[in-house]
């Protein structure tokens, strides 16, 4: 399967690393990158030669999040076209967070907005000390919606309350204390501290694996569907409000938006 946004090498031992490959656009999230990581989520977790996924990223970004461009057209768009771009999105933190894989996130630059939302749905994820994250929506008019449900589940409500709406900037170390990672190590280390996490998978039942993974979803506080449906119709309905539309036409004027002080 050949992309464009994204690229895909499985080792010999059956260790998929999967790629953002838009370093300079910070890895935000296009509609085609969208698409490209629900289909490589699909198609990693239906092969049997794959035992574990690496998320990781090019460049010096993990993910600026969702890419503004496509968040403009949305805004541009008809009620019927903005709901199923925001059901996209939804359906590729879904695919991504159900795969029967083990996903260990590799987190080697910033991470913001949906950024943090890809880490969320990683098993595991561990980053370099010197990246900052931040869910940065509310900057812009925006709210963190598609990605709330695994971001919550992830760090809990009292961390959430702290960092969801505010749109502050935390590091390495404030993001392992929410265990948004689990490890923060220096750049050097980052390679082998995620062969670390991947090998004691390799000793394990394939099946069982995805099994367990499974039922932790049923034992878990995870999103449900009405989470997800909720979460939807919230980014629809910020697409359409003026706040958004003040806050997009701001940055893409390198200007500060009327609330900003």
């Amino acid at each position: 399967m050949k992309f464009q946004t994204i690229q895909q090498a499985i080792d010999r031992r059956g260790v998929a690393t999967l790629t953002l490959v838009r370093p300079d656009k910070r890895n935000a999230m296009s509609a085609q990158m969208i698409d490209e990581l629900t289909q490589a989520a699909l198609a990693l977790g239906a092969d049997p030669a794959v035992r574990v996924v690496v998320l990781a990223a090019a460049g010096d970004s993990f993910c600026a999040g969702g890419d503004l461009g496509w968040m403009q057209d949305q805004m541009a768009a008809d009620d019927a076209t903005r709901a199923a771009e925001a059901r996209k999105l939804a359906m590729m933190l879904a695919a991504l967070n159900d795969m029967p894989k083990p996903l260990i996130g590799r987190v080697q630059g910033q991470a913001y907005g949906g950024g943090v939302g890809l880490i969320s749905v990683c098993d595991v994820a561990i980053g370099v000390h010197t990246v900052r994250f931040g869910l940065t929506e509310t900057r812009l008019g925006l709210i963190p919606a598609t990605i709330g449900p695994y971001v919550v589940a992830r760090i809990g409500v009292a961390n959430a309350r702290r960092v969801f709406a505010s749109g502050r900037l935390f590091d390495a170390d404030a993001a392992m204390r929410m265990a948004l990672l689990a490890e923060v190590v220096a750049p050097d280390a980052l390679d082998a501290a995620i062969e670390a996490e991947a090998v004691p998978y390799l000793a394990c039942a394939p099946g069982a694996v995805a099994e367990a993974k499974a039922l932790l979803r049923k034992l878990a506080p995870s999103p449900t569907p009405q989470d997800i449906e909720a979460s939807i119709n919230a980014l629809v309905a910020r697409w359409q409000s003026d706040e958004a539309v003040a806050g997009i036409a701001a940055f893409f004027a390198k200007e500060k938006p009327g609330w900003a002080q």
